[in-house]
């Protein structure tokens, strides 16, 4: 380390470098040293080891940058530009000189630190349309990903609770606080018992394909927005245990970062874009599992900074106030929730999508698609045209009776992993709505139907200028609509004690809608 420091004191003085420097700025984390020269960034590893990762040696640090350049080279290829060797000495240091390097640099495209989206989102200011961007973005990332090979040692039950075990091995004996260590004891029992009783969906998990050669540190601190375009960097290259993961897991760390951000609303738009992007709802029984996670590696590397030593009582105070943030969240992620099932009905035009999208912002809620899962089931993408006839190819009965049940089954992993499932559907005929009634019967959780309403007039228009744009995943012409007219079922009596009816000319009632979903802490 006092090699380093030297480096890093030599690295600050502008004429050391092989192109025009007037300032060089300095940024310090626990594992890197980054240093700011106006047209590039310079990042050198401390020769540390912490046990999750080993920088000790040169040939060490020397394969760890080139695999810090492999990696981010997928999500942000116009950073990441080369490694470059330094040799000289630590008072005298020549970047790419000729000789026997004695340490490496990874030399990247400086961006402004503005840019970066802890930054620009602190305190609830979040963009949603960027956040929906990203969550698209690490959608079509985990979609193409390498993926753990069957024998691979990643994302079985040991690994995946190996470095959740670790955590409090290395939080624990730099707290104090009698209350924060009664705290980080039952986060332990908690992660230890959820560890046990997960284990078979951990395996399940991997053996789906969803363990993939991910970012590993994915949060707001390591996202840019640059010229319009989101950079995500700085990925985990130091210890494959913690990138070769759940993509679920991955998802997890920015879902938390936003939530520790104040900016809980756009946090479940991401969700909401994410899932009907992947189709892995499947995911969400684990979610909660590994934000809590999340939060504690967060928690971890702001007090490993204890360890370092020559802090002042001001310095650790603080430290430790941002450590409380995150484990009281971590905390919070451990309480049961009870879900709840609402579902629409009305025919196409009638403003389901538009009328339950309030719910996202308003509630842990997820909402599942019939245009969309039903194109999922047959292979196709969303806004992919399927060419089906009248009431035929993926619109036929059989097609129709496969996407409810498909329907039925997502909206059943929803509401036991704790979340509101909102099921955007026509459910014309009284059978539909029977079946999802009787599933929140089984699974004790509260139900309500969204009847949407729009005269006639209006209907035809606006299912016209949807047909129109052809962007949607739905399909439904003026044909489909006439013939859903014709044979839809009105709700029956005993339905409207379970229902609201909503103008699809009007808003959502948003506390009328949300004081029939008894949603919330099951406890």
């Amino acid at each position: 380390m006092n090699a380093h420091r030297a480096l890093v004191q030599s690295l600050r003085r502008p004429g050391v470098y092989p192109h025009p420097v007037t300032e060089v700025r300095l940024i310090e984390t626990h594992i890197s040293s980054v240093l700011l020269t106006g047209e590039y960034a310079y990042k050198i590893k401390k020769p540390l080891d912490l046990g999750f990762l080993d920088f000790s040696t040169l040939e060490r640090r020397k394969r760890f940058c080139e695999e810090e350049l492999r990696l981010n080279g997928r999500l942000a290829p116009e950073i990441y530009l080369d490694v470059v060797p330094i040799t000289g000495s630590p008072e005298s240091p020549l970047l790419g000189g000729q000789g026997e390097p004695f340490e490496y640099a990874i030399r990247m495209r400086e961006f402004s630190q503005d840019d970066l989206l802890a930054q620009r989102y602190a305190g609830g200011k979040a963009d949603v349309p960027v956040i929906e961007a990203i969550a698209r973005r690490a959608a079509e990332f985990h979609a193409v990903i390498d993926q753990a090979d069957a024998d691979a040692p990643y994302g079985t039950p040991q690994a995946v609770c190996a470095p959740m075990a670790q955590n409090f091995e290395q939080i624990r004996p730099l707290i104090r606080e009698p209350s924060r260590l009664d705290q980080l004891e039952r986060l332990r029992v908690w992660t230890e018992t959820r560890c046990t009783a997960l284990a078979g969906v951990l395996a399940g998990r991997k053996a789906d394909g969803h363990i993939r050669e991910c970012h590993g540190d994915m949060h707001l601190g390591n996202i840019a927005l640059r010229d319009g375009r989101v950079l995500i960097f700085d990925g985990i290259e130091f210890n494959p245990n913690l990138s070769w993961i759940d993509t679920i897991n991955e998802f997890a760390f920015l879902l938390m970062d936003l939530d520790h951000s104040g900016n809980a609303v756009a946090a479940r738009h991401a969700l909401d874009v994410y899932l009907e992007a992947t189709g892995d709802f499947s995911g969400l029984k684990l979610l909660r599992f590994y934000q809590v996670y999340r939060a504690l590696v967060r928690a971890k590397v702001t007090v490993l900074r204890l360890a370092q030593g020559g802090l002042s009582g001001a310095e650790i105070e603080a430290i430790m106030a941002v450590y409380g943030v995150y484990a009281d969240l971590a905390e919070s992620y451990t309480r049961p929730m009870r879900g709840a099932l609402v579902i629409t009905h009305g025919v196409s035009g009638s403003g389901k999508t538009t009328l339950s999208a309030p719910l996202i912002e308003a509630l842990p809620a997820v909402r599942i698609r019939s245009d969309v899962e039903r194109k999922r089931l047959y292979g196709l993408a969303a806004a992919e045209r399927s060419g089906s006839s009248l009431g035929g190819g993926i619109y036929g009965t059989d097609a129709t009776r496969a996407t409810y049940a498909r329907l039925a089954e997502l909206a059943g992993t929803i509401v036991e992993a704790g979340f509101v499932a909102v099921v955007d559907a026509t459910f014309l005929k009284r059978g539909q709505r029977d079946e999802f009634r009787d599933l929140a019967v089984r699974l004790g959780a509260p139900f309500l139907i969204l009847d949407c309403q729009a005269d006639e007039a209006e209907l035809r228009w606006r299912v016209e200028a949807r047909a129109a744009l052809g962007a949607d995943a739905s399909e439904a012409g003026a044909e489909v609509l006439e013939m859903q007219l014709q044979a839809r079922e009105p709700l029956a009596g005993d339905e409207r004690e379970a229902s609201i009816t909503l103008d699809a000319s009007q808003p959502l009632p948003l506390d009328e809608v949300l004081g029939r979903i008894d949603w919330g802490n099951a406890e």
